[in-house]
């Protein structure tokens, strides 16, 4: 409850703002004002009402009818990221342009008053204005209200100049990077070769090959072609172990089983293994019934376990722990189950959904974790606000000794959009 609570505020703030810098600074009050004020309100609504429709059972409610409250949180998110950045040339250039402007004094003409025609013979007698007549207002007074008219009329055609212009950068720069965004999210993922050296690798395993995925959300944006192209480029990599890891679906098997289905095809010489990420804890029915399904796949999930991989005589762990977020129901990580009474000479790797998850891994002397969750930042400049929470944020990297690698993962979740990150699928190997 907590969560929704926060989003409706955050998402009124957002559209508070843009509605100040797109609406009111850029039109006078009258209809057109009105009017987009009534558009920003309903753009407003739906955002919640997209991410309330996106948990309805697909047979319920077309998966298809949340993708315009999606892209308008991507462009929505986008709008504010550059109209912020905006702020600061706006104010410059508007000290600029009240600088540069001459003062009313200075542009009053100075005029010699009209001269009196002389009376031949006798002063004139100044005319006598009719009793109802309001009396006159001097010329001085006039000019005065004249010229802070004038000055008004300059002062907002500035505002409303230096506003569209924000207003016209910040939604050409919205719309391309989304544009570009969906793009990037809907078309292959990219193929990342990494090489990890592992001391104490036993010779006989050098240049063992993971196809390494992570965060494929299947689901009802995605359809089934998503997983067949993802399946075809792991198939293409000719890989020792497929390593899933974590995040795979954003559904139950009732709604995604035929949409998962093209995971039975799978090749790879040891076998392809699971382990679950947070979303799989989000489904309506739980991390179990697609624990069973993947079985029925030929996909082996790890839970708290670990097998054997042998190559030549010699032996290597894998082992896989559950995601954090099944603690509260009592199926949180367990790595003394996963890793304990091991024959410690061995290479071991882990599949762990979550980068955070490597400080355990190291306590338990795991020489390689295999993790996913962060999507890369997924949207710049997330990137910048997930190592508040995760140690990692992509690639290589050691912690407590222990190196861990971080995919960006396949899919996307929530906008289908990337920006600055990829989709990705690994080509990992590991030498001594």
């Amino acid at each position: 409850m907590g969560f929704v609570v926060t989003g409706v505020v955050v998402t009124t703030v957002v559209h508070l703002y843009l509605w100040w810098r797109l609406v009111c600074a850029t039109t006078l009050p009258g209809r057109l004002r009105r009017t987009l004020t009534w558009v920003a309100v309903a753009f407003g609504v739906l955002v919640p009402v997209t991410m309330v429709i996106q948990r309805v059972p697909a047979p319920h409610f077309p998966g298809w009818l949340a993708w315009p409250g999606f892209l308008w949180i991507a462009v929505m998110f986008y709008l504010l990221v550059f109209l912020v950045l905006l702020e600061v040339p706006r104010a410059v250039a508007a000290l600029v342009l009240r600088w540069r402007a001459v003062p009313s004094g200075e542009k009053a003409d100075v005029r010699t008053p009209p001269a009196v025609p002389a009376t031949v013979g006798a002063s004139a007698a100044p005319p006598v204005a009719p009793a109802d007549s309001p009396p006159p207002v001097p010329a001085t007074q006039d000019r005065a209200a004249q010229d802070r008219a004038a000055q008004d009329r300059v002062a907002m055609g500035r505002r409303l100049f230096l506003g569209r212009t924000a207003a016209a950068v910040a939604g050409a720069g919205a719309l391309a990077t989304v544009g570009v965004g969906v793009r990037t999210a809907l078309g292959d993922p990219v193929i990342e070769r990494v090489a990890v050296r592992i001391p104490g690798l036993d010779a006989r395993l050098d240049g063992l090959r993971f196809a390494v995925v992570s965060d494929i959300h299947i689901g009802p944006l995605t359809g089934r072609a998503h997983t067949e192209r993802i399946v075809r480029m792991i198939n293409s990599l000719e890989a020792d172990v497929v390593a899933i890891v974590g995040d795979l679906v954003d559904g139950t098997v009732a709604e995604l089983g035929a949409l998962a289905r093209p995971l039975r095809s799978l090749e790879s010489a040891h076998g392809a293994y699971f382990v679950t990420g947070n979303h799989e804890y989000y489904t309506a029915n739980g991390p179990a019934e697609w624990i069973a399904e993947l079985r029925e796949l030929g996909v082996r999930p790890l839970e708290n376990e670990r097998v054997e991989i042998a190559r030549g005589g010699a032996v290597l762990d894998l082992a896989g722990v559950n995601d954090v977020y099944g603690e509260p129901e009592g199926q949180g990580p367990d790595f003394t189950a996963a890793l304990g009474g091991r024959d410690t000479s061995r290479t071991t790797v882990l599949l762990a959904h979550q980068p955070v998850q490597v400080t355990q891994a190291a306590a338990h002397g795991v020489d390689l974790q295999l993790s996913g969750h962060t999507h890369g930042g997924q949207m710049v400049p997330f990137n910048l606000i997930v190592p508040f929470q995760q140690p990692v944020v992509r690639g290589l990297a050691t912690v407590d000794g222990t190196q861990v690698y971080v995919t960006r993962g396949a899919g996307f979740w929530g906008p289908p959009v990337r920006v600055g990150a990829p989709p990705e699928i690994t080509m990992l190997r590991i030498h001594r």
